[in-house]
């Protein structure tokens, strides 16, 4: 039996139990105390969130982290050139979850399997279990079905940590003046977003993302999926111009339309910025944005925001995004950093982590009574994840140019009057081009 005492701390609201272990030879940690870890991070308000509670983690284990606080779109750039080197800067690095299919076909993080498998690495109380199931399979799984998803063949390169799913965001006092219910079905949802203009003159139904590029393909697929649709079928046979392709862009398109003035070049800040100061009814969009609508200083709507999940169309499917964590092949302190990894997604970490306002991974830390208390919408958001779809977008090497295509062409729907069908054909065609250049119709 382990001798240790314990020692308990209170980070973010959180007591945070750590261990003054008596026998050296009992306390995992040793070995690694005085390390010091560099870690790559986001700007991102999970990650100033995680800055807070850094400190514990030293406190409780000896080992000091180094924080590398980059934009998110500056990060990716960094990562590259770092992990192509021999020997990189980072001991572990946060990333967006769409870079997890090109780091693990490079080879470039650590499967995770080797670590957990070690007796003297891994907290037989972690209860990965409790871990959420679209976030786990969404951000870090990778080998299994059609490559980038869980399946036999899959295994573990991250671990979820700050990832999003999408909710929506909708003004109560409007909704009660009007005697309005807040849409569960796609119907009503895209029947208010143009119904509310006509009840609140100068006012949007719905702020939407829509700006060319990523944003605009971001708010097609925020739609595709939950109407019925995927980019690709079996065969990796183009599916995105289906009738079920066409009505999400039909959707996007009826959204913008009807939304705030200036939407078709909302990107999301833009977009939380509209139904922040009352320009718009409704957002769909990550639970992210939630803590900034209750803020007085940046929102007028605050008190006046009601949460509720992701419509339903032909399924249940909200988005899963965000960052995950992961151990760069080339850096130094692999088991060190893995001990962090280790600890701030375990149930203590995951909760002081959230209690200081950032995303939780695990359904427990939703369910917590004091995280609802604190954050009242936690548990709409926790309700919501149930239908969390980790296949809404496909994570394969070539989809940096395949969004960038539906972005730039889904602009021209929403500002050029491109016919949706017209659009979504030659998305397609150019799709499956790539897609034999890139070798997918080997086997066929």
């Amino acid at each position: 039996m382990l001798k240790r005492l314990l020692t308990t701390t209170m980070v973010a609201g959180v007591a945070m139990t750590g261990a003054a272990f008596a026998d050296g030879h009992s306390n995992p940690y040793a070995e690694y105390e005085g390390t010091t870890l560099v870690v790559n991070f986001p700007a991102h308000p999970h990650y100033n969130a995680v800055m807070e509670v850094l400190p514990e983690f030293t406190a409780q284990t000896g080992i000091e982290v180094e924080v590398d606080m980059l934009p998110y779109l500056d990060m990716r750039e960094r990562q590259t050139l770092e992990l192509a080197l021999d020997e990189g800067a980072y001991d572990m690095i946060a990333y967006v979850v769409f870079s997890k299919a090109d780091y693990v076909y490079a080879d470039q993080i650590l499967n995770l399997a080797p670590f957990f498998m070690n007796p003297r690495l891994a907290d037989p109380n972690y209860d990965a279990e409790d871990l959420i199931d679209g976030y786990v399979q969404n951000i870090g799984v990778a080998g299994g079905e059609r490559g980038y998803l869980p399946g036999p063949t899959g295994s573990l390169y991250g671990l979820p940590f700050g990832s999003e799913t999408s909710v929506l965001y909708y003004r109560t006092d409007i909704f009660e003046e009007h005697g309005l219910e807040v849409p569960e079905t796609y119907d009503d949802f895209l029947e208010l977003a143009c119904l509310i203009p006509e009840l609140e003159p100068g006012m949007g139904g719905v702020a939407s993302r829509a700006a060319s590029g990523h944003q605009a393909s971001h708010a097609f697929l925020l739609h595709l999926a939950p109407l019925g649709g995927r980019v690709f079928g079996d065969g990796w046979e183009p599916t995105i111009n289906s009738p079920e392709g066409v009505a999400a862009a039909e959707a996007l398109r009826s959204i913008v339309e009807c939304g705030p003035e200036g939407s078709s070049a909302f990107g999301p800040a833009e977009a939380a910025n509209a139904f922040a100061q009352g320009q718009a009814a409704m957002f769909l969009d990550s639970i992210a944005f939630a803590a900034t609508f209750e803020d007085e200083s940046r929102s007028t709507v605050t008190g006046n925001v009601g949460w509720a999940p992701h419509p339903v169309g032909v399924r249940a499917a909200s988005q899963t995004g965000g960052f995950g964590i992961a151990i760069p092949r080339n850096g130094a302190n692999p088991e060190a950093a893995f001990l962090l990894m280790q600890w701030l997604t375990s149930r203590e970490g995951d909760l002081a982590v959230a209690m200081a306002g950032g995303n939780p991974s695990r359904f427990s830390t939703y369910a917590n009574e004091e995280l609802n208390a604190q954050y009242p919408w936690s548990a709409t958001f926790g309700e919501a994840l149930a239908d969390a779809d980790p296949d809404w977008r496909p994570i394969i090497p070539p989809w940096g140019r395949i969004n960038a295509d539906i972005g730039t062409t889904m602009s021209q729907v929403l500002t050029e009057g491109l016919d949706p069908q017209e659009a979504l054909d030659g998305i397609a065609e150019r799709t499956r081009a790539l897609m034999e250049e890139e070798g997918y119709y080997t086997w066929q």
